[in-house]
């Protein structure tokens, strides 16, 4: 049986030369055409150590191959001078069952999807003339969340917010490296006082933000909650939004800030659309300058998919 063994190095290779945010835009709207089986999502939380693993997988109609994701958060490793993040994507035939290929990305992959499906989301729902963005957090999202935003508008401008200071200016530094200006706020409030495009990548369990720190014409990517008990918004910012979009509605009625506002009774199940339809237009997103936009990113395995197919394909694997 000849399994191809991907490597990390060959993986950061073959990302550069693959149109990332075009694939995960692709897999939205197989999703939502309902052209992809995705089971529940796995998910093992390890709180004695601040660490999480999840298990992702699904097949796109018409493929011949599953992917199964296994990505881990252990976000007290790097005292220990470990990686936060780890993990692998597991290639199997859907003729034989047999596995085809193994990427060992350590975590990589889902990194890039990740912030890939936010720059989807700011294509499509950021309001025009953008100048300043905000970035709630100061980790590896918070950094690639900007990089790709690069590619989707031209703002080059960002408020940025984290917990802890010494890791916040690391993270400033940088975005100014990546050509960025960059102005650290003490809050996210502040942030939120002239960002119109706000991104929230943080592992909070309680609310940064509100509906009175948000002014009109302001899109929120929220993606930092991928557990039912992460939660980065208030509920009534998802009250007082026009559009509320989510990567998976069925994921996002048990993961995200959209079960949190449902369960707060802010809104009803019918106001929420999914990221696929409004990139093919049978979705409303915004509609005026004025709107106010949220997207629930939770994360969704036709990402992977995705992401896993298209370095397989540079591969030629």
């Amino acid at each position: 049986m000849n399994v191809r063994i991907i490597t990390a190095e060959e993986i950061a290779a073959a990302l550069p030369q693959i149109d990332v945010v075009a694939e995960i835009a692709r897999g939205f709207v197989a999703f939502s055409e309902g052209r992809v089986t995705v089971p529940p999502v796995g998910e093992l939380l390890f709180p004695r150590n601040n660490g999480e693993l999840h298990i992702k997988y699904g097949t796109i109609d018409g493929d011949d191959v599953a992917v199964i994701k296994v990505a881990t958060g252990f976000y007290d490793n790097p005292a220990q001078g470990l990686p936060p993040f780890g993990g692998l994507n597991l290639v199997m035939s859907g003729r034989t069952g047999l596995p085809v290929a193994v990427l060992l990305d350590g975590g990589m992959l889902t990194n890039e999807r990740t912030a890939a499906a936010g720059a989807v989301a700011a294509r499509h729902l950021a309001p025009a003339g953008l100048q300043v963005i905000g970035i709630l957090g100061s980790g590896t999202q918070a950094r690639l969340q900007a990089q790709y935003l690069k590619g989707v508008t031209t703002a080059r401008h960002v408020h940025l917010w984290g917990r802890d200071a010494v890791k916040t200016a690391a993270c400033a530094e940088d975005l100014r490296a990546m050509g960025f200006s960059v102005t650290v706020k003490d809050s996210p409030a502040a942030v939120a006082a002239e960002a119109r495009l706000i991104v929230t990548t943080t592992a909070s369990h309680k609310p940064l933000l509100s509906a009175a720190d948000i002014r009109p014409g302001t899109h929120i990517t929220a993606m930092g909650s991928d557990t039912p008990e992460k939660c980065e918004l208030e509920p009534d910012v998802l009250a007082v939004a026009s559009a509320v979009v989510a990567d998976s509605i069925p994921q996002c009625l048990v993961r995200g800030e959209i079960c949190h506002a449902l369960a707060a009774g802010a809104i009803t199940e019918s106001k929420v659309v999914e990221l696929g339809n409004v990139i093919t237009g049978k979705s409303p997103g915004r509609r005026s300058p004025q709107d106010i936009t949220v997207a629930d990113l939770t994360g969704v395995a036709v990402q992977d998919i995705m992401i896993v197919k298209a370095v397989l394909g540079r591969l030629g694997a």
